[in-house]
């Protein structure tokens, strides 16, 4: 009896400890594909998106062109990032693999920011960039390193992470993130520019500033309509 006792409380140990790493990524699909469309007139719902009937699909469900040209980057950070996700490559959906093409101004980032559903993992094609991340409360540790063409950085799902162009030149780089839509929260956009605004006392506090300079903050990233 006892050994039976040990015998579960050894399969309950092994469970908790395995099952947040199972359910930590997207699932694992039970098809060769499902491209993603966005009506139910055209197919059933799963993983997120509604599938299209596998013998309408098409090699330009699984095609996207374009990644080889530069964006603009005329914005306050300097940077631009085009994502290819399951948004605009429908037979992503279910994979649970997307990239990114991210091109850096000279001193541009990509500010401060975090995937609440993928790991992503970065290879510089273009100049030179400072790149990190910052574990979560228990200690806060920042990680960072400079990185050259050929290089290649892993940021961990879920943690704030962020790319500084420190090169005299402009950047590039590509990422994979392990999620067919990793979703992206920037920092200051999201704690400064929610709609509706955060109170800007509870702000204050939490960032231990003068009321006045959370407001200032907040017209600045106030979403432009």
């Amino acid at each position: 009896m006892e050994m039976k006792s040990l015998s579960f409380l050894v399969v309950l140990s092994l469970l908790a400890i395995t099952l947040p790493f199972a359910i930590a990524s997207d699932p694992s699909p039970l098809q060769d594909f499902c491209v993603a469309v966005n009506t139910p007139a055209d197919g059933v719902f799963v993983n997120g998106k509604f599938c299209k009937d596998p013998k309408l699909a098409t090699a330009d469900d699984f095609f996207f062109s374009g990644l080889q040209n530069a964006r603009p980057v005329t914005n306050p950070v300097k940077s631009n990032v085009t994502t290819v996700n399951v948004n605009n490559l429908p037979g992503l959906n279910t994979l649970g693999i997307s990239l990114v093409r991210i091109d850096y101004g000279v001193n541009g980032q990509n500010p401060p920011h975090t995937h609440p559903r993928a790991t992503e993992i970065l290879y510089v094609a273009e100049g030179t960039l400072l790149v990190g991340f910052v574990t979560s409360n228990l200690d806060n540790r920042l990680f960072t390193k400079t990185l050259n063409v050929g290089d290649v950085f892993v940021f961990p799902e879920g943690l704030i992470h962020f790319q500084v162009n420190v090169g005299k030149y402009p950047a590039v780089a590509f990422a994979a993130l392990s999620s067919q839509n990793a979703g992206v929260i920037t920092i200051a956009n999201t704690v400064f520019g929610s709609t509706p605004m955060i109170d800007s006392s509870i702000l204050a506090r939490a960032f231990q500033l003068d009321p006045r300079i959370v407001m200032d903050l907040q017209v600045k990233f106030k979403p432009k309509n």
